[in-house]
This record gives structure tokens, C-alpha cells and sequence, in this order.
């Protein structure tokens, strides 16, 4: 966690490696989802970072998953508001007898969970970003955007 009083901006570079950082050491992350008639929708799950996508699961029926399949257009941060990350991108969803095998077994490692082993039905989420902002505090706010359309900015 960081303190916000840092004087000196990072550079874009500066701050997308430490958002890559983030995403590889972090565990929790807050998805922000909707639906059309239900609204807005926020929970923490676990997630992974596989170098170019996070992977979140959860119970088949909940509204994370019903909005995403509605709406697949989502919004995720890493849980620090003096570090901030936020990243935007559209969910797709995958039966937990359907992900890819290499996913699903780096996720079952990484939290000693493997959702394929539950009895109740699960869903992975699959959320390739298309968007990242990271700042710490308000010196940072100007060039907060470290990836556009889907490619990290130098």
C-alpha cells in the first residue's frame, strides 16, 4: 500500500509496471457489473492475472454472472484507493467444465480452490482489459491511462 504523498508523477511506463506488479501479486478484486433492468452490480472475487487476462469464478446463478452474459461490458479496481487500478474491458463467460484447462488448473493452484470440483454449478470469467488507469493520488490523476484499446502505453 502506498501513501499518496509521492511529489514526483510516475512516469507511464513507471506506472504500467506497476500495475503488472499488481495484477501478478494481488488476490482480490472488486467486479463491477449490470444489468439492464437490475442495475449496477459490485463484488470482491480472487483473481488471476495470466499476463494478458484476469480470471475470476463464481456460482453459476449469481448476479455477476447473470448481468455479464446481459451485459458483458465490466469494470474491475484492485481494492487500494491511495494505489489506484482500474481496468475495463467485457467478460466472457465460461462453464467450469468448459475453461481451458491451463486456466482453470493456475487458478486452482493459486487459491488451493478449484471451482470444477464443486458441486454447485461455476462460472469463470475471462476479462481480457481494453482500458487501464492507475494513479496514486492527485499528482498522478493527469496521464492516468496506461493502456488504450488494448495496448499497455510506454
Amino acid at each position: 500500500m502506498h501513501d499518496g504523498t509521492k511529489k514526483v508523477p510516475r512516469d507511464t511506463a513507471e506506472r504500467a509496471r506497476d500495475t503488472l506488479e499488481r495484477l501478478g501479486a494481488e488476490r482480490d478484486i472488486w467486479v463491477s457489473t449490470a444489468h439492464p433492468e437490475h442495475g449496477p452490480h459490485q463484488v470482491p472475487l480472487w483473481f488471476l492475472w495470466d499476463g494478458r487476462a484476469v480470471w475470476m469464478c463464481t456460482g453459476a446463478g449469481s448476479a455477476t454472472v447473470r448481468n455479464a452474459r446481459a451485459e458483458p461490458r465490466v469494470r474491475l479496481a484492485l481494492p487500494d484507493a491511495l494505489d489506484v487500478v482500474l481496468l475495463q474491458g467485457e467478460a466472457t463467460c465460461f462453464p467450469a467444465q468448459e475453461v481451458p484447462t491451463e486456466s482453470a488448473d493456475a487458478f486452482a493452484t493459486a487459491f488451493g480452490w478449484d471451482p470444477r470440483l464443486e458441486e454447485a454449478p461455476q462460472v469463470y470469467l475471462r476479462v481480457v482489459p481494453r482500458t487501464v488507469r492507475a494513479w496514486r493520488g492527485a499528482a498522478e490523476l493527469k496521464g492516468r491511462v496506461v493502456m488504450r484499446e488494448g495496448a499497455w502505453l510506454r
